[in-house]
C-alpha cells in the first residue's frame, strides 16, 4: 500500500464471562474465586478416568438470560464439543465447548459514542468451561523467562460463556464503550460479577485494517492481555498503528496472536494464530445434545430484570431527567437500584440525581465502596457504605426544607456513609442546624455591611453584582449555616 493511504480498522471482540453459579459447569465443586490451590477439585474437573460430566442447569439459565438481553436467537438444540489442545492448565487435554451448533446466534448491542449510535452485531453466544490457572515464577510473571510454573486447578471447570461479536467495530473508542456497556448489562442480569482483576471478565480482540471504503477484510491478528477497559483501548490503538506501519512499508501482516505489554505500551508477537481445524473438534460423547424448550425460554424471559437501556429511557420519560443523568445513573446497577429505592423516601428526582452524581458519587469513587439497598452489617463495612435509601431521603428532605444548608450537607454526607449515623444525629452533634431566625441573620448582615462600606457604596451606585459578595461574607460569618434565601432577602432590603 502506498504511504498516505487512509485505513479503516476492523475489530471483533471475543469476551469470556465467568458465571456466578455455586458449582462448576460439569461437576459439583465450588465455583467461587480463590481458595487454597487445588482444593476445589474432584474426579470430574481433574479428568480422572471414568468420571462423567453433568450439565449445570443454573449455568444454562444464566446463558439464556445473556442471550435474551443481547436479542439473540436461542437455538432449540445445541451440542457440546471437545476442543482438543494440550496445555498444562487443561487436565483432560481438551476443553468442553461448543462449535458449529452454539447456544445462541445473531444478536446485537447498541452503544452510543459522541451522540452517534453504533450497532455491534453478536455472532454467537456459547457455553464452555474455564481452564486452570498457570502461575509463572519469575520477574515478568509470564511463561517467557519463568524459572518454573505452578498450576492451580480450582478455576478449571467453572462455567464460562463466550460472546463473539461481528467485525462491526471500527475504532478503539467504540470497542471500549461496547465492552463497558456489555459489562453493565451482565451485572444487571446478575449472571457474573465481571471482576476483570479476578478474571471473571476477559477480552481478546481480532484486529485488521483495510483501505477506507473497502469491503474486503485484511489479515487479522488476535490481541491478548487486555485486563482493563483502558488497556483494551490502548492495545487496540497500538496494534492498529503497527499493522498500518507494516502495510505502508510494503510488508505483510501475519495472522498471529500478539501480546499487549502494559508496562512498555508496545505490542509483541507471541505465536502463530490457530485455525478452527487445529483443534480437531468433535461432539462430546459423554454429554447428550442440549435441547431448549420454548417454555424454558419463556420462563427465563419472565424473570429478566429491567435492563440499563430500558431503565434509562424510563428515567427520561417518567422522571423527566435529562438523558445525561439517566445514562450516568444507570451505568452502575448498585447506584441505579439505590436511586430507585430512595425515590420512595424523597420525591424530588432532579435534586436526588444531582446529589447521587455529585457528592455521593465523589465519596464512592474516593473510598472505593459501593451502595446497597439492603441493611449493611459491620462485616460488610469495608466494601459497602453505611448510607441507606431511607437515611439519604431524610438527609435530602432536611436540605430542601431548610433544616440544614447545602454547604453543611456536604460535610454531613460523608460521615453518614462512614458511620451509619442519621443526618439529624450528626447535625445535632456538630451544631450544623441552619440558621433561619431573621434576628440572628440581621445581626450578621449588619456586621458585614458595616465592615464593607466600599462595597455598600458600589451596590448603591448600581453595581448589583456586589450582592453576591455580601452573601458570601454573611455565609462565611455564619459558618455556612445561614439560610441563603433569607440572607438574600434581608440584604436587598438593608442595601
Amino acid at each position: 500500500m502506498a504511504a498516505g493511504t487512509a485505513y479503516e480498522p476492523v475489530i471483533g471482540l471475543e469476551i469470556h464471562v465467568e458465571l456466578s453459579t455455586k458449582s462448576k459447569m460439569f461437576c459439583g465443586c465450588e465455583a467461587r474465586f480463590g481458595g487454597i490451590p487445588n482444593t476445589r477439585t474432584c474426579p470430574v474437573c481433574s479428568a480422572q478416568p471414568g468420571a462423567l460430566p453433568v450439565i449445570n442447569r443454573e449455568a444454562i439459565r444464566h446463558i439464556a438470560r445473556i442471550a435474551l438481553a443481547l436479542d439473540c436467537r436461542i437455538a432449540p438444540g445445541s451440542i457440546f464439543h471437545r476442543k482438543n489442545y494440550f496445555y498444562p492448565d487443561l487436565p483432560k487435554g481438551y476443553q468442553i465447548s461448543q462449535y458449529d451448533m452454539p447456544f445462541a446466534v445473531e444478536g446485537h448491542l447498541d452503544v452510543t459514542m459522541d451522540g452517534e449510535q453504533h450497532r455491534v452485531g453478536i455472532e454467537r453466544v456459547h457455553q464452555e468451561e474455564d481452564t486452570g490457572k498457570n502461575i509463572h515464577a519469575g520477574e515478568s510473571g509470564r511463561i517467557a523467562g519463568a524459572i518454573y510454573s505452578l498450576i492451580d486447578f480450582n478455576r478449571c471447570g467453572i462455567p464460562l460463556v463466550e460472546i463473539v461479536t461481528k467485525p462491526d467495530i471500527h475504532s478503539p473508542q467504540v470497542a471500549r464503550s461496547f465492552l463497558n456497556k456489555l459489562k453493565n448489562t451482565l451485572q444487571y442480569l446478575d449472571v457474573s460479577d465481571c471482576n476483570m482483576e479476578e478474571g471473571s471478565l476477559r477480552c481478546d480482540a481480532n484486529v485488521s485494517v483495510r483501505p477506507a471504503g473497502s469491503d474486503l477484510l485484511g489479515v487479522k491478528t488476535e490481541l491478548k492481555n487486555m485486563n482493563s477497559f483502558k488497556h483494551l483501548e490502548k492495545g487496540l490503538a497500538k496494534e492498529i498503528e503497527r499493522q498500518i506501519g507494516l502495510l505502508e512499508a510494503g510488508r505483510p501482516v501475519v495472522q498471529q496472536t500478539v501480546h499487549y505489554e502494559v508496562a512498555s505500551g508496545e505490542v509483541h508477537p507471541m505465536r502463530s494464530k490457530e485455525y478452527a481445524h487445529d483443534y480437531r473438534y468433535f461432539p462430546e460423547p459423554d454429554l447428550s445434545p442440549l435441547e431448549i424448550s420454548q417454555d424454558f425460554v419463556d420462563d427465563v424471559r419472565t424473570g429478566m430484570p429491567e435492563l440499563p437501556s430500558v431503565r434509562a429511557a424510563r428515567y427520561v420519560t417518567e422522571l423527566n431527567l435529562p438523558e445525561y443523568d439517566a445514562e450516568v445513573l444507570t451505568s452502575n446497577r448498585d447506584t441505579s437500584d439505590f436511586f430507585d429505592e430512595t425515590l420512595n423516601y424523597f420525591d424530588d428526582q432532579k435534586m436526588l440525581s444531582n446529589w447521587v452524581m455529585g457528592d455521593l458519587g465523589a465519596y464512592l469513587n474516593a473510598s472505593g465502596k459501593k451502595l446497597s439497598i439492603e441493611t449493611v452489617s459491620p462485616g460488610q463495612a469495608d466494601q459497602l457504605c453505611w448510607l441507606s435509601p431511607a437515611g439519604f431521603g431524610e438527609f435530602l428532605a432536611m436540605i430542601k426544607d431548610g433544616e440544614i444548608a447545602a454547604a453543611s450537607g456536604k460535610a454531613v454526607l460523608p460521615e453518614m456513609c462512614e458511620t451509619g449515623k442519621t443526618a439529624r444525629e450528626i447535625v445535632e452533634e456538630k451544631g450544623l442546624a441552619q440558621i433561619s431566625d431573621t434576628a440572628r441573620i440581621e445581626a450578621l448582615i449588619d456586621r458585614v455591611i458595616e465592615a464593607n462600606p466600599e462595597q455598600r457604596e458600589q451596590y448603591k451606585s448600581g453595581k448589583k453584582q456586589v450582592l453576591g459578595y455580601f452573601v458570601g461574607q454573611v455565609m462565611k460569618e455564619s459558618g455556612g449555616r445561614a439560610n441563603p434565601r433569607t440572607v438574600n432577602e434581608i440584604l436587598r432590603e438593608k442595601l
